[in-house]
């Protein structure tokens, strides 16, 4: 198990361009629906989990998994998995980087990649707005957050905190 999960982590480490975010949906498809090793809605939790936590995203996430399918070991077996292939990646195109950088083709392949990491990000945003019951009587709260954070730099710490407090507020007065 605890191979099958390494190797997963390190195909999806080395095959997924845009970091952590645009993971997403590739991870969901290995861990949830190709490999059962968890439903969606545990994925939706351990991602909230992974988001404020602090650290690189998607070390986060295959750690957090890894931790729920064989504990300490699963956890520290993902966070190598999912790492793996970046830091062999780095580590060469350190000791080459000056022979490629104002390459044409190259900057093409950025420029075609770039569009398409956009829409690995944007396409987890709308799973996660249906699985959080998402509707027109709250859908002002994420748009709120978004212009917070894109119109006015405040820090999604910030938001994430403030909207804790909130929920935490409103289920007190709700009862």
């Amino acid at each position: 198990m605890l191979v099958k999960f390494f190797l997963t982590c390190n195909k999806i480490g080395a095959f997924t361009l845009g970091g952590g975010y645009a993971m997403i949906p590739i991870m969901e498809q290995e861990f949830v629906d190709k490999n059962k090793w968890m439903d969606k809605q545990e994925f939706m939790d351990i991602m909230v989990v992974a988001q404020t936590t602090p650290g690189i995203f998607a070390i986060d996430m295959a750690s957090h998994i890894g931790y729920k399918l064989k504990g300490v070991w699963g956890g520290i077996v993902g966070a190598i998995g999912i790492a793996l292939p970046s830091i062999i990646a780095i580590l060469i195109i350190a000791m080459f980087f000056q022979h490629f950088k104002d390459n044409y083709w190259v900057g093409k392949f950025f420029m075609g990649v770039r569009p398409a990491v956009v829409a690995l990000i944007a396409a987890p945003c709308f799973k996660m707005a249906k699985t959080a019951n998402i509707n027109r009587y709250n859908i002002w709260i994420p748009v709120v957050c978004c212009l917070l954070i894109a119109a006015f730099g405040i820090s999604p710490i910030y938001i994430i905190i403030a909207a804790g407090v909130l929920g935490w507020l409103y289920g007190k007065v709700k009862r």
